[in-house]
């Protein structure tokens, strides 16, 4: 009897385990995997969306997340490696409700798309997920144009369906360079926008292939919706899960790029009018921009040189954003013999700006428009730094 007994708790236990690994290591015919794609955020990280797969499976109750867009802000070197161009990104598990639940409070729009699969895709998609959450090869080197939360998507499916999946790269009646692709999603009298222009060098500014646009959450939701699985449309069907609430937009101009480079102007021109008029050389003005566009240009060309980030290389902002203008601040405020190198440092300033418009109008980079009022304010300031200097005279 009692051998009868442990032969029954046995069999519960075996049971008890079989069950409990179908629900955590397979997925059943039932299940329904889909493509979630969110819209914007309030914050400059969530402005462009984002995007993560889902997997629901009412045979086994789960509803889980895939989200490639997790990060640590207490990880080792955060910030030096967030500077470097060396941060990585992992990919979480987390359940559904908790996902919708953190959308659902920053008013942001969710939309799923189901795709088309049989139970073997599934199960070679779900294996392939789960695979990757693992500790060992969760984490990935994260470049926001090339390997994001958005490009992951199809990577994963890529790499998961193989020849099955076919990717229809015809679809876009007009492809966008990278840059235009941000501004998409950007306001441009911000400093965000501004932000960006100023960092981000001519690579940005070739055209991206189809491919390359899904670095976009809208774009892998326009890939999907025309690509096909064995010759059937992947997409199944599409819903709206949250809609966005339309949010009331209101800036204040005071605190925009544009009122603060138009007031530098300003400022410029009448310094420069009261030192032409009264023969006065208003050093401290110099000083300033020299030092600010010095240190910028400090900065862009650290990022450029000395990390890893791909999209900041090849930065022509360094034209008037020069790092020498550090050492031309000694000569300026030096009492002797510093009159010729200023004026000749003044001549070559002035023939870089001259080569700013020729970048932009051969579409090599293209500059923000609030840049403007600060070249003029520049030029300005160069120009009359030469003529104070052009005799030889402190």
């Amino acid at each position: 009897m009692k051998n009868y007994i442990k032969t029954i708790i046995f069999i519960f236990l075996l049971g008890s385990y079989s069950i409990g690994f179908s629900q955590n290591n397979t997925i059943s015919k039932n299940a329904q995997i889909s493509i979630l794609t969110c819209g914007s955020g309030s914050e400059l990280y969530s402005t462009f969306g984002h995007s993560a797969i889902r997997i629901w499976d009412p045979v086994t109750r789960t509803d889980n997340i895939y989200n490639y867009g997790i990060f640590d802000f207490n990880a080792p070197n955060f910030y030096l490696n967030f500077v470097k161009g060396k941060l990585l990104f992992k990919v979480n598990k987390q359940d559904f409700s908790r996902f919708l639940y953190e959308y659902q409070y920053d008013k942001r729009s969710v939309k799923e798309q189901i795709l088309n699969l049989n139970y073997t895709q599934k199960e070679q998609l779900y294996n392939y997920l789960e695979k990757n959450v693992k500790p060992e090869n969760r984490d990935y080197l994260y470049d926001y144009l090339y390997n994001n939360c958005a490009t992951k998507i199809i990577g994963v499916l890529n790499s998961s369906l193989g020849k099955d999946l076919s990717l229809n790269e015809d679809h876009l009646t007009e492809k966008y360079t990278f840059r235009q692709l941000l501004d998409q999603k950007l306001t441009t009298n911000t400093w965000s926008s501004f932000g960006i222009d100023l960092a981000l060098g001519s690579r940005i500014d070739k055209k991206a292939t189809a491919l390359q646009h899904t670095f976009l959450p809208d774009y892998v939701w326009s890939q999907l919706e025309n690509s096909t699985i064995k010759g059937e449309p992947l997409v199944l069907s599409n819903r709206s899960i949250l809609k966005e609430e339309v949010k009331a937009k209101s800036i204040n101009f005071l605190v925009t790029p544009f009122f603060w480079v138009f007031l530098l102007l300003a400022v410029v021109l009448f310094i420069t009018y009261m030192d032409f008029k009264n023969h006065l050389w208003s050093k401290w003005l110099d000083g300033i921009l020299l030092f600010v566009t010095g240190i910028s240009g400090l900065v862009l060309t650290l990022l450029w040189f000395a990390t890893d980030h791909t999209a900041t290389a090849n930065n022509y902002n360094l034209l008037w954003v020069v790092p020498f203008n550090l050492v031309a601040l000694y000569f300026i405020f030096r009492k002797k013999d510093s009159a010729l190198i200023i004026h000749k440092y003044s001549i070559f300033l002035l023939i870089l700006l001259l080569v700013v418009p020729i970048v932009q109008l051969t579409g090599v980079q293209k500059f923000h428009p609030a840049f403007i009022p600060v070249l003029l304010s520049l030029a300005i300031r160069y120009i009359f730094i030469w003529y104070k200097t052009k005799n030889n005279k402190n």
